[in-house]
């Protein structure tokens, strides 16, 4: 049975989004000839000297008078390799809400860029909301190459100025196809016109995108819809017939899985799943609509969640997220109260704080707002009557996602992705040491090797805290690979994970250079923001930082590539490897450089000491 992708399409107004998709549509062979003859009256009727496949998902009358998406059009088509639904969505700012409802539930989003205008506010606007919402696949078409002459040179700097603003966003898999939608170059077959662009069609893309690894199949999540009963007692059979009804929202449910009953904490096993037609069925995984029978009678009941024992969502009533607001009737502020609808609980809930908006275009933060207005989005603290059973947006959709009713109206007023469960900034204080850094027997400080992978970094290190050591400083290696086996065990290697990553390293050496140790922090940090973040807070608690920048060659790391990691980048196997499809930004300001010409592992280690002596 193929499998379904759900397609997500943005852009800035007249890209030529509803174009592309009635391109796909007519050259797949997937419209009918009373929709072509509609499409053809209506472009004559235009005064349109050709049939403007943009009629064919353009369906409201004040999208075709404006010639712009305003509502989100569906569109769905096969091909014998894959099944499609592709949202069409608006490309004007002020249709922010329809583009978010319209995403929400996409495996992939296709960004249309105009090759004449390149990269828009617009662009990154929609290139931000699509990783907002988790979307795992973004496919940037530079369309309209027709109007630059098919100029690969065009192509390329549109291209490379995307991908240095995607460095900022938690963007899994980026793929870049010039198109023509118009004329129908690169749609569904390869063009001739761009003989330099070795890639495949865009139709060939959808249909080969990887998409199974993107389910959660760990964490087992079963929102309860609904207890069934039978209400007819003649069966004996079913007269104790106890089943729960619902939807699995990620992992794999099977007869003989152990399982807890959440909020009451009962536990359980699974004594059979039942398909929709009530047949027994091996296993049951999302988003598959089963009812699952368990083996002990237990009083659970619609909202609750059935999960493993030993894998449980996080429950509680205050929680971190990011809200879209919706609608222009109210506004979103501080004290208001809500009914929060979450996977099949609903309960009611109060905003506690709006820590601030966000500027999606630039992405600057307002902490000074006071309110989130139509198709503003905002992180705010809420708190709910009821607790939920939760997950991070980012580990899981379904479980990590809720709206916001108004009580009084009825009205879905905001979309909200849960982060995690608020900090309790009251509870945690600083608690002053009543040992003093002069009353310690050493000084001390932090020294930060940064370099790409393979550079010798950690070589130097382990060198450097045995000489330290063997001088009677305390020295300790903090490396950035040991420290991922366990403190950041949780983090991958996105923009946004590798600033957590470096922030929590640079916490723990400053920890331990005010202890009078001297930390050896050894990793990759490609990024200068974020080494420059760790600095000033050293600098700010009076604490010494030294910054060795292991400046070798990528040629000389490639040809040692102990991990083998660069070959399996270069292979396409890894994705966002830094020097390969990710940039290194070098130290502006290193307290010291070296280079393998300029001496053994120990000469750099007593060259960093000297360092550290003056």
């Amino acid at each position: 049975m193929p499998q379904l992708l759900r397609v997500a399409t943005a852009g800035s107004v007249d890209d030529g989004k509803s174009t592309l998709i009635g391109r796909l549509l007519y050259d797949s062979k997937s419209i009918f000839e009373d929709q072509l003859e509609a499409v053809e009256r209506s472009s004559r009727e235009r005064g349109d000297e050709y049939a403007n496949l943009a009629l064919l998902t353009d369906g409201l009358r004040a999208e075709r008078e404006q010639g712009i998406t305003i509502d989100v059009a569906h569109r769905y088509f096969a091909t014998p390799h894959r099944k499609f639904i592709i949202a069409d969505t608006p490309g004007h700012e002020q249709y922010t809400r329809n583009m978010v409802t319209g995403a929400s539930t996409a495996d992939l989003a296709l960004i249309l860029v105009d090759a004449r205008k390149g990269v828009l506010e617009q662009t990154r606007r929609h290139a931000f909301l699509s990783t907002l919402l988790g979307i795992p696949h973004l496919v940037l078409c530079v369309n309209k190459m027709d109007l630059v002459g098919w100029s690969q040179e065009r192509f390329e700097e549109i291209k490379e100025e995307f991908r240095q603003f995607a460095i900022k966003l938690d963007v899994h898999d980026l793929t870049f196809i010039p198109v023509s939608a118009l004329l129908g170059d690169n749609i569904v077959a390869r063009t001739e016109n761009m003989s330099w662009y070795d890639g495949p069609s865009l139709l060939h893309h959808l249909e080969q995108v990887h998409i199974a690894s993107d389910r959660n199949l760990i964490d087992a999540r079963f929102p309860v819809q609904y207890v069934i009963r039978p209400q007819k007692q003649t069966d004996a059979d079913l007269h104790d017939f106890r089943g729960y009804a619902g939807t699995v929202a990620s992992g794999v449910f099977k007869p003989g899985d152990e399982i807890v009953a959440l909020p009451s904490g009962f536990t359980s096993t699974v004594k059979a799943v039942h398909g929709p037609g009530g047949d027994v069925i091996d296993e049951a995984f999302a988003p598959s609509a089963v009812c699952i029978e368990l083996a002990d009678d237990l009083d659970v009941s619609r909202g609750d969640q059935l999960c493993r024992l030993n894998n449980r969502p996080q429950v509680g009533q205050e929680i971190d997220a990011m809200v879209c607001w919706l609608t222009e009737q109210t506004t979103l502020s501080e004290n208001n109260r809500y009914s929060l609808l979450h996977t099949t609980r609903s309960t009611k809930a109060q905003i506690v704080k709006l820590d601030y908006r966000l500027d999606v275009n630039s992405l600057h933060r307002d902490e000074k707002a006071e309110s989130l207005s139509l198709n503003e989005i905002g992180r705010i603290s809420i708190k709910t009557q009821q607790p939920l059973m939760f997950d991070p947006y980012r580990r899981n959709r379904v479980t990590g996602s809720f709206i916001l009713v108004d009580e009084t109206t009825g009205n879905t007023v905001a979309a909200g992705m849960i982060n995690g469960p608020t900090l309790k900034e009251s509870r945690v204080v600083w608690h002053s040491a009543e040992v003093s850094r002069e009353e310690r027997a050493t000084a001390g400080a932090t020294v930060w090797l940064t370099g790409l992978s393979a550079s010798g970094k950690s070589t130097i290190a382990v060198e450097l805290e045995r000489r330290l050591v063997a001088a009677g400083i305390p020295a300790y290696r903090l490396d950035g690979d040991n420290l991922r086996h366990g403190l950041n065990a949780d983090l991958g290697f996105s923009a946004e994970d590798r600033a957590e990553n470096v922030r929590r390293v640079g916490s723990v050496a400053q920890l331990f250079a005010d202890s009078g140790a001297v930390a050896v922090a050894c990793l990759i940090s490609p990024y200068r923001e974020d080494r420059d973040r760790v600095r000033a807070a050293h600098e700010a608690a009076g604490l010494k930082f030294v910054e060795v920048y292991v400046d070798t060659p990528i040629e000389q790391c490639e040809a040692r590539d102990p991990k083998g990691m660069y070959a399996k980048a270069r292979a396409g196997e890894i994705k966002g490897f830094t020097g390969v499809d990710d940039p290194y930004e070098a130290p502006a300001s290193a307290e010291l450089v070296i280079r393998p010409e300029d001496g053994t592992p120990t000469e750099l280690a007593l060259r960093i000491m000297e360092v550290l002596d003056r």
